[in-house]
């Protein structure tokens, strides 16, 4: 899956993320185009995973 088909895909589960997840925020969640990797950087802080790790979570949700 590439970045574009992720980022279609982290719109339907990004609200899963946040209930899996309680550390991550509204903020956190979001991303301006073009900014996906920097949302999934944050995303790795708060998680723990490497972002390998967390596109393969999102395209498995």
């Amino acid at each position: 899956m590439n970045n574009t088909e992720l980022e279609g895909k982290w719109n339907q589960v990004k609200g899963k993320f946040k209930q899996k997840y309680g550390k991550v925020t509204d903020d956190d969640v979001k991303y301006s185009e073009g900014k996906f990797d920097e949302m999934l950087g944050r995303l790795q802080e708060k998680t723990g995973k490497t972002k390998d790790n967390l596109k393969k979570e999102i395209e498995t949700m």
